[in-house]
């Protein structure tokens, strides 16, 4: 029986217990360690009495992370810390081999045993009752031990031994006479260098998280079914993604989560893997959060990896369905495969001239593996599994194949193979020139057919896609054994040939062949093949509600727009809110659908689905290579620099050079981050004379006029030979990338609604024609006696883009009005026209941005740009700027116009100066029957908002022959 000794008992209050995951570097613990690999150690400094110092050392299971008790308290030491940490012990240790020299006598162990694992702080100064202690070798000594034994060398002093003991106290203490003086010196000495390491262990327990984790945890939301805000939580770590333990999850892990996510928050949590079961890891469990946090790893928990659950205790959580304004990273939905099992697939052509078409269509399926590619095996490959490899390359259709002349290549080259070979005869005389003519000609026709002189490694035995998945790795896959020789027995390496949509096509005659789908269309996107999915109903555009929207329902959109399969499913209007009606709600396709009208959905009412929720994807497309003819020098970052182009020159030799800056404006910069793939274009420079030109090039291309939609800069007009005023490197074009941007939408019903006309006196519109918000025939009136006839309505403008819609001018450069007593950021913000059925302007007018501000703000965002005091301008995302129908110059000056039909255009940002993620929609078109005396306006709808069918009609309008309108 062990117990307690009474001097001990005394001072049992005051004991410290730390616990460490190493052990120091003494030659008895060390032979703990070597003995007992699978136990951590717990050190019990004891306070030194008049007769003997004891230090303990108390091995535990499962101790996963440094920690200390009693508590967690920081330190003022903490950022002294580590190097206190790795100085004090090495302190202590000279003082203990100082120490050793003037004490003599030897070292004796006690030991105590208990079965019960999990005590804090275990008894200390444990000792047989019958007071005898273990003077034995500790090596010998813990060997026998932990095999069961007493650890007595003497059968009187042994204890029974029994299975499931384990080491509770190692106690060592010299037990010698010791000289008083140096017995007080290393008591002092040894209290001080604790006091000090000790808090600094303290403070060692705030960071749980180990020091290798990522700097950015990606967080994604997966399983099914779920709606885009909520399901089961799965994070990327070390190049895996894995899940979330619910053990001792809570509402405050779940508050950090959704707002790694983008949203505001969370509103409840759910364990037991609701949404299905998780693969891979279970990185974390455990989890402790106080709901602060910035990131889910700042998080108490077990450690990475370090977990007992199994995935049928996966967490989740359901977020509020409201976004962090200018949150990047949204909830995608993505291919959740394993892409280890096959990372990158691609066509290679036969022929040697198709390598340079692109995109290539037609070739052998190879499968990177390792440093290589490899192939697969045709037996058994079905039309099905071709449909998955072109849409992963972008592609939306399949083609039958020739096979015939793929195997007669096969039969040609296993010919070549094992063909007799020609070589210098016996006698030394060399081949005739006919022969080596012939041998010549056979070189260069195996040059040509890459399948001959390729060596089949074939990685994939077998494939059984259903034609629906969105990726080769989502397939049943049966592998060749890695150390078996790959052969494909009776086939050979699987080809296949794609249709590629029209905007891909290099024969023109076959783009009018193949048709795309014109009732469904992506917008606000900043690349090809990306955007808010909008669908076609009644000759009105609306958007789609991205509950249970999915990878499925995306590919069936994309594919029916002439991409490939879908690689991204986004929700929560990642590419921007729209305007109109939403149309579709839980969309459930199979992916074999020709056209989302096709599948299953719910038709919704206004409480369903907000804008906010609008569905967009993201989709395969070919390869291209146009990233390759253009790049960005000289700038601080990666999104903006000096635009260069790689032109070749009479003799074919390429270069790289400038790009004349006179005609470059947002559109041209637009059509240039998109074919350089970094977003959207925030700004077009005209001059760059600010960045490094320690290395540019010449002029080689000027006059350049983009309309914005061009996937390359090769695709706009510009001068056949270069012409530029200003040939000095710094007026060259550059560019400022980003990946959001603003989008602002009129509220056309809006300006249906509160349009009247008023007669104002001359005397009271001195300012406006300071401001020239006037026709011209106002400068030869009476002033200050007649009025003018003015067209008012008021103007809601709304931001639905993805970043606030900032003014280009800095602050600096604003100017002052002293008559309605404001700056103006901008000089043109909005064009207000009339137009005549010829579509000549018959009144017009302008509007300078007297004051950008929030005005008001949807639920839960706060308005950030207010003009009083000299204040910030600008427009909020999910914010509107109202320019009320009686303030100055919201208004057209229609005096000299005629009773008659005409169509009211107003146009935001017209100049195109401030840069959005979409320009087709800043216009605003109403129908205008006016009779001299009153005025109507309808039909009002964003530039965009028709159909091609219904826009013609809206501009062949005849007009109203009387004041009704049905």
């Amino acid at each position: 029986m062990w117990q307690l000794s009474e001097s001990e008992e005394e001072e049992k209050e005051r004991t410290f217990s730390v616990w460490l995951e190493t052990f120091p570097s003494t030659r008895v613990l060390h032979q703990a360690r070597t003995h007992l690999p699978e136990q951590r150690v717990k050190f019990s400094f004891l306070p030194f009495g008049k007769e003997e110092r004891e230090r303990e050392a108390v091995t535990e299971p499962d101790v996963k992370r440094f920690s200390v008790f009693p508590g967690n308290k920081s330190s003022p030491l903490q950022p002294w810390s580590p190097i206190l940490l790795f100085l004090l012990p090495l302190l202590l240790l000279l003082l203990l081999l100082g120490e050793s020299c003037c004490t003599a006598g030897k070292l004796t162990t006690r030991v105590a045993t208990r079965s019960n694992w999990w005590v804090a702080a275990p008894p200390t100064g444990l000792v047989r009752d019958d007071g005898h202690e273990l003077e034995r070798n500790p090596e010998l000594f813990l060997t026998d031990l932990a095999e069961g034994g007493s650890g007595s060398t003497h059968g009187a002093a042994s204890t029974p031994r029994s299975t499931g003991t384990a080491i509770t106290s190692l106690i060592l203490a010299p037990q010698a006479e010791r000289m008083e003086k140096s017995r007080h010196t290393w008591q002092l000495a040894v209290s001080l260098l604790f006091g000090l390491w000790f808090p600094c262990c303290l403070t060692q327990t705030t960071a749980p998280t180990p020091s290798g984790a990522p700097q950015q945890l990606k967080v994604r939301l997966a399983g099914y079914p779920r709606k885009h805000n909520e399901g089961r939580i799965e994070l990327f770590y070390k190049g895996e993604w894995g899940t979330i333990c619910d053990d001792d999850f809570s509402i405050a892990n779940a508050n950090v989560l959704c707002r790694q996510l983008g949203f505001v928050s969370a509103t409840g949590w759910t364990h037991s893997a609701k949404y299905g079961n998780g693969q891979g890891k279970i990185w974390l469990d455990n989890v402790l959060c106080s709901g602060g946090e910035k990131s889910i790893e700042l998080c108490k928990s077990r450690g990475w990896g370090n977990s007992d659950c199994t995935h049928d205790e996966d967490a989740g959580v359901v977020c509020k369905d409201e976004r962090i304004l200018g949150f990047v990273d949204s909830n995608i939905i993505d291919a959740q495969v394993d892409e280890k099992k096959v990372e990158e697939v691609r066509l290679r052509p036969v022929v040697g001239t198709a390598r340079r078409k692109l995109p290539i269509t037609e070739g052998v399926v190879e499968v990177k593996h390792k440093d290589g590619w490899a192939q697969i095996c045709d037996v058994g490959w079905t039309i099905k599994n071709t449909r998955v490899v072109c849409g992963m390359l972008g592609f939306p259709h399949e083609r039958k194949v020739n096979k015939n002349f793929y195997k007669r290549l096969k039969k040609r080259a296993a010919e070549k193979a094992s063909g007799p070979k020609v070589n210098v005869s016996a006698a030394g005389r060399q081949p005739s020139k006919a022969k080596a003519s012939s041998m010549s000609k056979q070189s260069n026709r195996s040059k040509r057919l890459y399948l001959e002189r390729q060596k089949n490694l074939y990685l994939l035995r077998s494939v059984a896609c259903l034609g629906s998945e969105v990726h080769l790795a989502a397939c049943p896959l049966e592998f060749n054994k890695r150390n078996a020789t790959a052969t494909c027995a009776g086939g050979m390496p699987v080809v296949v040939s794609c249709m590629p949509g029209p905007l891909f096509m290099q024969n023109s005659s076959l783009k009018k062949k193949v048709k795309v789908s014109s009732n469904v269309r992506l917008k606000g996107g900043a690349r090809l093949g990306e955007g808010r999915v909008e669908v076609l109903k009644d000759n009105e555009w609306g958007t789609v509600c991205d509950d249970r929207w999915s990878l499925l329902s995306a590919s069936v959109v994309c594919r029916e727009l002439g991409f490939g399969s879908a690689k991204e499913a986004l929700t929560g209007a990642r590419m921007g809110q729209g305007m109109g009606p939403i149309y579709m709600n839980e969309v459930k396709c199979v992916g074999n659908e020709k056209s989302i009208w096709n599948c299953p959905f719910k038709n919704i009412t206004a409480e369903d689905c907000q804008h906010t929720e609008d569905a967009a994807v993201r989709c395969n497309i070919p390869y291209m290579g146009q990233e390759n003819s253009i790049r960005i020098t000289g700038g601080r970052s990666r999104f903006e620099g000096r635009v260069e182009v790689l032109s070749s020159d009479a003799n074919g030799t390429e270069s790289w050079g400038l790009i004349c800056g006179e005609t470059w404006t947002t559109r041209e910069a637009m059509v240039a981050c998109r074919q350089l793939g970094l977003g959207y274009a925030n700004q077009g420079l005209q001059e760059t004379w600010y960045w490094d030109s320690s290395n540019v090039t010449e002029m080689v291309m000027s006059g350049v006029k983009c309309t914005g939609s061009e996937m390359a800069l090769s695709q706009c007009q510009h001068h056949k030979t270069v012409n530029c005023q200003k040939a000095a490197a710094k007026f060259s074009a550059g560019v400022i990338c980003s990946e959001t941007a603003s989008d602002l939408v009129l509220n056309a019903s809006l300006v249906e609604q509160t349009v009247y006309i008023e007669d104002r006196p001359l005397h009271m519109l001195y300012c406006a024609a300071e401001e020239d918000c006037l026709s011209k025939s106002a400068a030869k009136a009476n002033w200050p006696y007649g009025h003018r006839r003015l067209l008012r309505f008021s103007s809601q403008i709304h931001n639905v883009g993805r970043a606030d819609f900032k003014p280009k001018a800095g602050r600096h450069s604003w100017v002052w009005h002293a008559c309605h007593g404001h700056y103006h950021s901008m000089d043109v913000f909005t064009h207000y026209d009339l137009l005549n059925a010829n579509g000549s302007k018959v009144a017009e007018g302008h509007k300078a941005s007297f004051c950008l501000e929030d005005t008001e703000c949807q639920e839960g965002i706060s308005k950030r740009y207010e003009c009083a005091n000299f204040g910030d301008q600008g427009i909020t995302v999910g914010c509107w700027d109202l320019y009320r129908h009686d303030i100055d110059c919201q208004w057209l000056d229609i005096t000299d116009v005629k009773p008659g039909n005409y169509i009211m255009q107003v146009v935001i940002n017209p100049n195109y100066e401030v840069a959005e993620s979409d320009f087709t929609n800043n216009g605003m078109k109403c129908n205008c029957k006016y009779d001299g005396h009153r005025i109507w306006l309808h039909n009002c709808h964003i530039g965009d908002a028709f159909s091609e069918e219904a826009e013609k009609r809206f501009e062949k309008y005849p007009g109203q022959i009387n004041n009704r309108i049905s």
